[in-house]
């Protein structure tokens, strides 16, 4: 796997946003800029000056893959250290996920992250949306999609096995979960991870339009 693009710290222009000044001040994987600015207000003037610090990781897409001849979800449970620094339990629900590198497209993206972190093939996509997930401090852009795919044997609890890439020490857990229990899940707030309790409310909403179109 190619290392995820640097990602753009450039901003775009709009009369209603005045840049005076941007600084990285870290450039390790993903920059860290601190950027001074004045933003139109509501009532049409112009800001005093205000500063902000802003991560810049770029655009990422992710998956929730759905079985419609079994009517069961594919997720992901890994340990995320970010979780465990918020005092959240470190291993968490997830969707595949991952930042679209170079020249690839999201739904190229998507396609590798399903084998790499599943072990899965992705037939048929349909896009949910794009959404931004920290906005008040990264301009992290993820696209999500539900994708068709067919599941083999399962074993014990859903589980389908464990995936990962060795050389960045990935520990993938993968389960085939029934869909109507990652509904009530989601409904009770159990996925604390923002991508995978989007895509499972759109899921919840859209179940039978999705099942009775993927169904042969």
């Amino acid at each position: 796997m190619t290392p995820p693009r640097q990602p753009a710290t450039g901003f775009p222009t709009s009369p209603d946003v005045a840049l005076d000044a941007v600084e990285t001040v870290w450039s390790g994987r993903f920059p860290l800029q601190t950027v001074q600015f004045r933003q139109r207000r509501f009532d049409g003037r112009m800001s005093g000056p205000r500063s902000w610090e802003l991560l810049r990781r770029g655009t990422a897409a992710a998956v929730l893959p759905y079985d419609p001849a079994t009517d069961r979800v594919v997720v992901i449970e890994q340990f995320r250290l970010a979780a465990f620094a918020a005092g959240l339990p470190p291993v968490m629900t997830e969707l595949a996920a991952g930042l679209v590198d170079g020249a690839d497209t999201a739904e190229a993206t998507i396609r590798r992250e399903a084998v790499e972190e599943m072990g899965i093939e992705l037939h048929e996509l349909e896009r949910i949306g794009d959404f931004l997930l920290t906005p008040g401090g990264c301009d992290e852009l993820c696209t999500l999609f539900a994708g068709r795919v067919r599941i083999g044997e399962i074993g014990p609890d859903g589980l389908l096995g464990t995936a990962g890439l060795a050389s960045e020490q990935e520990d993938i857990r993968v389960r085939a979960l029934p869909a109507a229990h990652v509904i009530e899940q989601v409904l009770a707030g159990a996925y604390p991870n923002s991508v995978a309790s989007i895509g499972l409310m759109w899921f919840a909403a859209r179940r039978d339009w999705l099942r009775a179109r993927w169904l042969p």
